[in-house]
């Protein structure tokens, strides 16, 4: 855990600040006010406190520790379509890499979940709410925009069929340390199904009948890696880190996201 939560700092300090390309090492820029003490020969000038000088009589420097706290800030798709899977569902792989997201979390941390359109700050409950409904995705993210600082992490957990515009994924990827968990498809390695079957539709509810044969199961086959690449380089263009929801295992899909072992 201590090797993603390095990881994740690192994102956070790179968001650029306003004016300027990325976070830099100045006072104030990456870094936080630890205490006042004496000058010493070698001590940067920029950092002399006149206030505090003219007050003690004697040069006083600002002495900074580097930052390393975090917000880190989740949204978890929680659409009919995340229900579905082959060994559980995907809703509870994301929320499996939820619980490892914010359990990084230390003392000085902030954790924020968007939620049925509120902002749950909880860190103990954040990771286990549920949603009473399912809130557009668009709307967890106008919130999270609003709510948030800048260089928050944030994480989404989607199976990307609740689209968002590519103007909200853009501003999201530039405000925050953005990542997104695609969940991949159930049946991304092939159908199972044979001949005539019934299918229902996961965020519908509504039944058909279908012949799925060679040819249907290689289309298919097809068009799910077609559309999770799509789904891959959209969020990416947008400044958003990807990775992939793995149904069986949540907490490797997240670390392996940010290039990790799992």
């Amino acid at each position: 855990m201590n090797d993603l939560r390095a990881a994740i700092l690192r994102g956070a300090r790179a968001v650029p600040r306003p004016g300027s390309a990325a976070r830099g090492t100045r006072p104030g820029d990456g870094l936080a006010f630890s205490q006042l003490r004496a000058y010493v020969e070698g001590d940067d000038p920029r950092r002399i406190d006149q206030a505090a000088t003219a007050r003690a009589g004697a040069l006083q420097t600002r002495v900074y520790r580097e930052d390393t706290t975090l917000v880190l800030a989740a949204i978890l798709d929680q659409s009919a379509s995340m229900r579905v899977g082959r060994h559980r569902s995907l809703a509870e792989a994301g929320k499996e890499a939820l619980r490892t997201w914010f359990g990084v979390a230390q003392h000085d941390d902030t954790t924020a979940r968007i939620v049925d359109e509120r902002v749950v700050r909880d860190r103990r409950v954040a990771p286990l709410i549920d949603a009473a409904r399912a809130n557009p995705l668009a709307a967890a993210l106008r919130i999270a925009l609003r709510a948030l600082p800048r260089g928050a992490s944030l994480l989404m957990v989607t199976d990307g069929f609740d689209l968002v515009t590519d103007d909200l994924l853009r501003r999201a990827g530039r405000r925050f340390d953005a990542t997104v968990l695609l969940a991949r498809d159930p049946w991304f390695d092939g159908l199972t199904l044979r001949g005539a079957v019934r299918v229902r539709d996961s965020e519908t509810g509504s039944v058909r009948g279908l012949f799925i044969g060679k040819r249907e199961r290689s289309r298919y086959r097809l068009a799910t890696r077609r559309r999770a690449d799509l789904l891959q380089v959209r969020y990416r263009t947008s400044g958003w880190r990807t990775g992939v929801l793995d149904e069986r295992d949540g907490r490797a899909s997240l670390f392996r996201a940010f290039g990790l072992p799992g």
